[in-house]
């Protein structure tokens, strides 16, 4: 993936997620720089699940609606799954607010944002990231990149040690609905970016749903869903909800702006 970059100088950054019980992991990727992307959150609920989210506010996290974690906590500043790291923040949920009209069969409008009962010390590991000035959809072909702590192969067993991410190509949404792809199961709406490898081997999966996808240096959406068991292959690409007018004016009243 060549030479690590500070987070906002990079062109396109993503962080995938597949729907899942442990929502999604990164394929093909390589270990980032630790903490040059102060933005990532680690959501942790109940037994083993768990997800990736990206700090907009000192007290808000944006992740998944499918995400689980009723009873959570969130740690910011975190490069390592599990070691203790000085640089690590770790905050109650206060309150979970998924976006109203989230529809789990058809996946339409899945993002959800996290009430912190505290405000984040801000600080090198850990900052916010900010919501894009407009809806822009990335173009087919746009390289972005995705990002999480999730399982590295088809197999929620494998973890990685710490912080992953690949770059990821942006898919016509007409190809992701053919039969070779998702095959209107569900349809990929306007309100979803689809992005993978032509040949497959760079992906999301599970654990890493909730992440951030970036494109151009701009968040443009979340890791959402992918099909099961089929992280990486050619025919199932990642999925990621985009962040539309409509969804970032709902973000905004609720945060009370950004």
């Amino acid at each position: 993936m060549g030479a690590f970059l500070p987070w906002y100088t990079l062109a396109a950054v993503i962080l995938g997620v597949i729907h899942g019980g442990l929502c999604v992991d990164i394929i093909g990727g390589n270990e980032v720089k630790p903490h040059t992307r102060p933005f990532m959150v680690q959501i942790k609920g109940r037994g083993r699940t768990f997800c990736g989210g990206a700090l907009i506010k000192e007290n808000w996290v944006l992740t998944a609606a499918h995400c689980k974690v009723e009873k959570g906590q969130v740690i910011l500043g975190a490069h390592s799954l599990k070691k203790r790291e000085k640089e690590k923040q770790i905050l109650q949920i206060a309150e979970r607010f998924p976006y109203p009209c989230y529809d789990p069969k058809t996946k339409e409008g899945d993002f959800m944002l996290l009430q912190l009962q505290k405000r984040a010390n801000l600080n090198k590991a850990v900052q916010t990231i900010p919501l894009p000035p407009s809806e822009d959809d990335p173009k087919p072909g746009t390289i972005c990149t995705v990002a999480g702590w999730g399982s590295t192969a088809n197999d929620p067993r494998k973890l990685p040690a710490a912080l992953m991410e690949v770059n990821i190509t942006v898919i016509k949404r007409e190809i992701c609905n053919d039969q070779r792809h998702y095959n209107g199961k569900p349809i990929i709406t306007e309100n979803m970016i689809c992005a993978g490898a032509k040949n497959g081997g760079k992906d999301s999966c599970n654990g890493d749903s909730g992440g951030p996808l970036i494109c151009k240096g701009k968040l443009r959406g979340i890791t959402s869903f992918g099909k099961k068991g089929r992280c990486g292959k050619a025919d199932s690409p990642g999925v990621y909800t985009r962040l539309t007018k409509r969804y970032l004016d709902w973000i905004r009243k609720t945060i009370g702006g950004a």
